[in-house]
């Protein structure tokens, strides 16, 4: 293998690790108030919706997934469901109202006051993303939006984490670790430090 190769595969991790720490090192507490929302809403009986397009589509997929079977610890199962699964429902509502609709249509007929809906797009501008999260928003949902630098996914977001970047690749792994955390940090407050999540609990 060519040095140039090696050296442009190290120069990737390098980049790639820089961009985790630092993102980590800016947002860590706020990761964790958006996990400790979830699980807040999940112990009152809501749900998760996810959505997204591409990889982002993937990522939806993966992470309900993980809710829904397990992440690391052994627990019940918990509601989550990707909007990006559904063939007919997708294909039908992209036939009869267009792309954009194909998500929030689908959070209008599933979401509830109370749920957590969370929209993916790397440069947080994708319309039917957008339009999810203004459905979500409608039906009394918390949103929370996954992103690179900025878009218009931030005001329509209660919590939006932006990943500090323009390269798709690299905002996408971080996405996918803040999932991967989200599903760790949700399970430590439904499971193991419920006591931590019973003062949320009793708010209004």
């Amino acid at each position: 293998m060519s040095g140039h190769v090696v050296e442009d595969i190290l120069g990737y991790a390098r980049e790639g690790c820089a961009l985790r720490e630092r993102f980590f090192a800016e947002n860590a507490e706020h990761v964790a108030r958006v996990a400790r929302t979830m699980a807040v809403s999940l112990a009152r009986g809501g749900k998760i919706l996810l959505c997204g397009n591409g990889g982002s589509a993937a990522d939806a997929q993966h992470l309900a997934a993980e809710f829904v079977n397990r992440f690391q610890l052994e627990r019940p199962p918990l509601p989550a469901l990707a909007l990006t699964t559904d063939t007919s429902a997708l294909t039908a509502i992209g036939n009869d109202y267009g792309f954009e609709r194909i998500f929030a249509k689908q959070v209008q007929a599933l979401g509830v006051r109370g749920d957590v809906l969370v929209g993916i797009s790397t440069s947080g501008n994708s319309p039917n993303v957008l339009e999810a999260m203004r459905a979500g928003r409608e039906k009394g949902m918390i949103t929370v939006g996954l992103a690179g630098q900025n878009g218009d996914i931030v005001p329509l977001s209660d919590f939006a984490l932006l990943v500090p970047h323009t390269t798709t690749a690299l905002i996408q792994e971080i996405h996918i670790a803040i999932g991967h955390l989200l599903c760790r940090l949700v399970d430590y407050y439904l499971f193991e430090a419920v006591m931590e999540l019973r003062p949320y609990l009793d708010e209004g």
